[in-house]
C-alpha cells in the first residue's frame, strides 16, 4: 500500500511512474471521482519529460502527448458503453508509448492483456490523504510494478 499525503505526493508518484515506464506499458487508474487520477497523470507526464498542460480526456476519450521520452496516451473511457473495438485501442496498448487508462473497467473484454492497475482511494477522515495499491496483470506489468515500488521506497 502506498500512502499519498497530498496532491504533491500524488504527483511525485506519477513522476516515478513516468520514469519507470517502458514502451507498451499500460496503467489502469481506478478510483472514485476526485481520487487523484488526473493529478497522477500530470506527474506521469512530468516523469516522461512532457511539459505540456495535461487535461482530462473525458469528452475526447484519448489525448496523445508525443514530446516526451515516450509518447503518453491518456484515455478516459468512462463514457464508453459499447463499441470499444472500434477505437483501435490495441494499437495504443501494444504501441511505443505508455497508455494511462482512467475508468479502465469500462472496457470489459477490451482491456489490454497485460496491464498494471493502480487503485486510488480517498481517506474518510483526511480529505487530502490518498492510498494507492498496485495490482499487476501480466509479466510486463509485474516488472513495471517492481520498478515503481523500488523507486518509491528509495525516494
Amino acid at each position: 500500500m502506498i500512502t499519498l499525503a497530498d496532491t504533491t505526493a500524488t504527483e511525485e508518484l506519477g513522476k516515478i511512474i513516468g520514469v519507470a515506464a517502458n514502451p507498451s506499458n499500460n496503467l489502469v487508474l481506478t478510483g472514485d471521482l476526485g481520487a487523484g487520477k488526473t493529478t497522477l497523470t500530470k506527474g506521469i507526464a512530468l516523469g516522461l519529460g512532457i511539459d505540456q498542460m495535461i487535461k482530462s480526456p473525458t469528452y475526447t476519450i484519448i489525448r496523445e502527448y508525443q514530446q516526451g521520452r515516450l509518447p503518453l496516451y491518456h484515455m478516459d473511457v468512462y463514457r464508453i458503453e459499447s463499441g470499444a473495438d472500434d477505437l483501435g485501442l490495441d494499437d495504443y496498448f501494444e504501441g511505443d508509448g505508455l497508455s494511462v487508462i482512467e475508468w479502465g473497467q469500462q472496457l470489459g473484454d477490451y482491456m489490454p492483456e497485460d496491464y498494471l492497475e493502480l487503485l486510488l482511494s480517498k481517506d474518510d477522515q483526511d480529505e487530502n490523504l490518498r492510498r494507492g495499491e498496485l495490482l499487476a496483470n501480466g509479466e510486463r506489468s509485474e516488472r513495471f510494478k517492481e520498478r515503481i515500488l523500488k523507486a518509491w521506497e528509495t525516494k
